[in-house]
């Protein structure tokens, strides 16, 4: 197999069709037409495609939420009733396939068949918490993929690296008081959801395994990638992780119509390489990407295929 595995199953592109939203199926296009003009698909390897069980989503969520979350779409509801999150009657079906998706990955990287891999899903999911579905999101992929990965695989440490314009606070929420999970996040305050204080570092025995670095709108290589390279690069030589996995959200990129920071192609190969540099040092290179916003489509486009060959460069 490639060093790059790639999920990009054509059903992801279903969810919203129909409705005027920013979170909208061309998302799905803008990538895979940018990704084949790159040359890229010729470049991975593709995964085939799985829904997830509930017994791997109640990795991260309650069973309550998530029956709640089948009743309501399977209902016809137009948002779930936990949170603002729009769905149609076939978001429950491609959300599981989104989490299945990400956990092929997670197989794939772990089982060494492949080095590292990225996931085209919709939803994103990185707002999700263990009993509410919220911010465009209905499960949060990373995180199963995270706790799948040491459950299945027997992984101890997992780093997690959200560089979205706007706060992970699911995958936070869910980690908070876990030190196996360590949790970094660059996002723009205030903005949606209003979390990701600086000061908050963690619970309990996990304490000091959550990092958020809140930055004005404005902002761009110089803080984030300043902090990725000033507080993460140091973190990781204690943390000493066995797979890296980004919620790689490219609303942070420069004229997105959701977020104000100004981060450009190039330096999201700088935040690709980074994540990678820590993985080959302390996880044998296995990094797992999961697709989160960005809803410029042709910003979305030109800043995944970046991030994409970097991964398939090495």
């Amino acid at each position: 197999m490639n060093r790059t595995a790639l999920f990009a199953d054509p059903l992801c592109r279903e969810h919203l069709v129909g409705r005027q939203h920013p979170e909208r199926p061309e998302r799905f296009d803008a990538v895979m037409r940018d990704l084949q003009f790159a040359g890229l698909l010729e470049r991975t390897t593709p995964l085939n495609a799985r829904s997830a069980t509930l017994d791997e989503l109640e990795l991260c969520h309650t069973r309550g939420y998530l029956r709640t979350a089948q009743h309501d779409i399977e209902a016809g509801y137009h948002f779930l009733s936990t949170g603002d999150t729009e769905v149609t009657p076939n978001s429950w079906a491609i959300a599981l396939l989104g989490a299945g998706g990400v956990l092929n990955a997670v197989d794939a990287v772990a089982g060494g068949e492949a080095r590292n891999a990225f996931c085209v899903v919709r939803p994103p999911g990185h707002h999700a918490t263990p009993n509410r579905g919220m911010g465009f999101c209905i499960v949060n992929n990373i995180a199963i993929g995270a706790r799948y990965a040491q459950r299945k695989h027997g992984i101890e440490r997992v780093l997690i690296l959200d560089w979205d314009v706007h706060h992970g606070n699911g995958t936070q929420d869910i980690f908070y008081t876990d030190p196996t999970v360590f949790f970094f996040s660059t996002h723009q305050w205030p903005l949606y959801p209003g979390t990701g204080r600086a000061d908050e570092t963690g619970a309990g025995e996990g304490t000091g395994f959550t990092m958020n670095f809140p930055f004005p709108a404005g902002s761009g290589r110089e803080e984030i990638v300043g902090a990725v390279k000033q507080s993460l690069i140091p973190a990781r030589k204690q943390f000493r992780p066995n797979l890296v996995m980004i919620s790689a959200g490219f609303d942070s990129r420069i004229g997105d119509l959701l977020g104000d920071f100004t981060l450009t192609d190039t330096d999201f190969i700088d935040l690709t390489r980074a994540a990678m540099t820590i993985a080959d040092e302390y996880a044998n290179g296995r990094v797992v990407s999961v697709l989160e916003g960005g809803y410029e489509l042709s910003g979305l486009g030109s800043a995944t295929a970046a991030h994409v060959e970097a991964l398939v460069k090495g």
